[in-house]
């Protein structure tokens, strides 16, 4: 298995607006706004780092719960295995792939699907990995039970999960890649 991470070419990979101040987040996503109008992220509203902070909080405390192990506050975040529809988001795209066996798989949580709308009670309150977040053990049950969301929903017709998220705790790995 690959982890997939992807980014603007012009930013670098694993950079993490969660990371910055509430003021560099505004300025940052104000930039991106003004600079890429035709990436994904440029469609971001004015709550989304409050949002992506709060559901980052969901994600420490249920990570917690199950013994999982963090070195850093904030993850860094990719994929399970390419998805096409996340290619689409940057306007100047690149990625990184890493092989799963590279990551202490004690300090990686997962979602099925993106976290946001995984936490979020409003929506997929039938499924059920909603609401849930997942050991690689057990995410890889999940998969053989639904497959990859990328190979069934990519287009986002079926709902909201359109790839499986991975939350890494640390920036061990993610150190080796960030220069790239």
């Amino acid at each position: 298995m690959y982890l997939y991470h992807y980014y603007d070419k012009r930013s670098g990979p694993f950079r993490s607006i969660s990371r910055l101040s509430k003021d560099e987040a505004a300025r940052v996503l104000a930039e991106v706004k003004f600079t890429r109008p035709d990436s994904f992220c440029a469609q971001r509203d004015q709550f989304y780092v409050r949002k992506r902070l709060n559901c980052e909080s969901i994600l420490r405390r249920e990570w917690a719960a199950k013994g999982g192990l963090r070195d850093i506050e904030s993850p860094h975040y990719m994929v399970v295995e390419h998805s096409p529809w996340l290619s689409t988001w940057y306007e100047q795209c690149e990625v990184v792939k890493i092989p799963v066996e590279e990551f202490d798989l004690r300090k990686v949580s997962f979602t099925y699907g993106d976290s946001m709308p995984t936490f979020n009670p409003f929506v997929n309150v039938d499924k059920e990995y909603h609401m849930k977040i997942y050991t690689y053990e057990e995410i890889l049950k999940v998969i053989e039970k639904y497959g990859l969301p990328q190979d069934w929903n990519d287009d986002g017709s079926h709902g909201p999960e359109r790839y499986i998220e991975a939350h890494i705790w640390s920036d061990e790995t993610i150190n080796k890649y960030a220069l790239c």
